[in-house]
């Protein structure tokens, strides 16, 4: 299994689409830091067949630090949910050719 890089992606795209690597690179940017921004204002980010981001939020609970065995207060927060779309899920379970 293979780790594919913001780098490695920016390169496919310019290739395919024939536009400079830096212009390639600023409109992934912009597109990536428009998705954390729409999360971090709440809202929910649906992509038709890939999938959705949303934000839950986690209740505050206590813990235990696994060497120690002490209790540890953990605050509420917030994080982002990924949900695979249909042609992702079927890609992955081989069920698309493309």
């Amino acid at each position: 299994m293979a780790t594919i890089t913001k780098k490695d992606l920016v390169d496919r795209v310019a290739i395919i689409t024939g536009e400079k690597r830096l212009l390639t690179k600023d409109i992934l940017q912009q597109f990536l830091n428009d998705i954390v921004a729409e999360l971090a204002r709440g809202n929910r980010i649906e992509f038709r067949d890939f999938g959705i981001f949303e934000v839950k939020e986690r209740s505050a609970r206590t813990a235990q630090n696994p060497k120690t065995l002490k209790k540890v207060r953990v605050p509420a927060k917030r994080t982002v949910k990924f949900r695979g779309g249909r042609l992702m899920k079927e890609k992955l379970n081989g069920q698309v050719q493309n």
